[in-house]
């Protein structure tokens, strides 16, 4: 079942992130910035047990990110991750944005979503905020990509 996150959540999206994070196939998240965050999250859960996550976070009044996007290999395969992304975009049309962007290595998944490839300086610098905190700022080795709504 997809839903939106809550409290008692952020523990398990942050064991599952973390455990991407470890292999290089995503950033990792503090337990504060998702405390911080939760709104933004959806949920993919069975039971008590969380299997996949991924937040919608609005950067600006015509733009969104996606954020760590993350299914249990155990779920892999299932179309999980592609109804934790339809959840976000469904909330970001409601929203009124026109464009949802994302930083990831894993871009044949958001190709596969209608996003495609942009430099990364066509983003806002807004965004940056958080990239320099990030370990691997400034040789980020993630790929933009853009959806428009």
């Amino acid at each position: 079942m997809i839903r939106k996150a809550n409290v008692t959540d952020v523990k398990q999206i942050q064991k599952l992130i973390t455990y991407y994070a470890k292999k290089d196939r995503m950033l990792p998240r503090s337990l504060n910035e998702l405390y911080e965050n939760i709104r933004d999250f959806y949920v993919y859960a069975e039971g008590k047990k969380v299997y996949g996550c991924c937040a919608l976070h609005v950067d600006w009044e015509d733009l969104s990110e996606i954020k760590s996007l993350a299914v249990a290999d155990s779920k892999m395969g299932k179309g999980i991750g592609g109804r934790l992304l339809q959840c976000c975009l469904k909330e970001a049309r409601a929203l009124k944005l026109k464009k949802v962007f994302a930083l990831t290595y894993v871009p044949d998944f958001f190709e596969n979503a209608g996003f495609h490839i942009i430099d990364k300086s066509e983003l806002p610098h807004k965004i940056w905020s958080e990239c320099i905190k990030c370990v691997y700022f400034p040789d980020c080795k993630e790929i933009a990509m853009l959806r428009e709504l």
